[in-house]
């Protein structure tokens, strides 16, 4: 089994490693990721210039550009044969609800699926504790059931591991998205030089925190494992739409 592995926290971070010795034994495990931290970059390619790739002593290539970026390079160019699966992560933070549009990790994990190989993005939903660990044997849990008994299609899982050690995890859980409130106010400041800033306000809290999604998944100390689509159609109003161009 090949696994290519990136993240949005960069190459250095201690996510990466831990989840690269948790893969190892399941196979040839390529790390790609980003040469310093692109936390909330999105989907976003770099178009403007070109992108150069370097090796770290620890083997892992970093790329001056983003999580897709690297998976998009890795996938289209830099590697001999295409990987069999690519994860994200594990990421320092949460990523639910509304989180995933923004989200590095995820985004990192969406190209993959984008480009045909079934991927995951992994996120410690972080308490201070850095049970890294913990999510990445979930990873490698999931890996491994690829491997076993593929899904039979493409999938793209976005996956959040609450901040424990395993052993006190409660279960696994198939989730649908929360939703957050709207974030926080921005956060205004001056410079030295007199000048404003804006620092952007941190996320909202729980809105949609019911039976059945990542959010209460969560405070349950129970994993979530999202399966997560593409299409932004919104079917239910082309009609609607339709008619109002009548």
């Amino acid at each position: 089994m090949h696994i290519l592995l990136s993240n949005d926290d960069g190459y250095f971070a201690p996510g990466l490693a831990i989840l690269a010795e948790s893969l190892a034994p399941l196979g040839t495990v390529t790390v790609v990721a980003p040469e310093r931290d692109r936390s909330g970059a999105s989907n976003s390619l770099t178009l403007d210039r070109p992108l150069t790739v370097r090796r770290a002593a620890s083997g892992f290539f970093y790329v001056n550009g983003t999580p897709t970026d690297c998976v998009h390079l890795a996938v289209t160019g830099l590697l001999d044969e295409l990987p069999d699966i690519v994860i994200s992560g594990v990421n320092y933070g949460a990523n639910m609800g509304d989180d995933t549009i923004y989200s590095g990790t995820v985004a990192a994990a969406t190209e993959g699926f984008l480009l045909g190989i079934p991927s995951v993005a992994v996120s410690l939903v972080a308490a201070g504790n850095d049970n890294y660990r913990t999510a990445a044997r979930i990873a490698a849990d999931i890996a491994r059931r690829f491997k076993d008994k593929p899904l039979g299609q493409h999938a793209l899982l976005n996956v959040n591991v609450p901040d424990v050690a395993y052993e006190e995890l409660r279960g696994i859980e198939i989730t649908r998205l929360g939703k957050r409130h709207k974030a926080e106010p921005v956060v205004k400041a001056t410079t030295p030089r007199g000048g404003t800033v804006y620092w952007v306000g941190a996320a909202g809290g729980a809105q949609d925190a019911g039976e059945g999604t990542d959010f209460n998944a969560i405070a349950r100390t129970v994993a979530s494992i999202t399966p997560l689509q593409v299409d932004l159609t919104h079917y239910a109003q082309l009609q609607a739409v339709r008619d109002w161009f009548a």
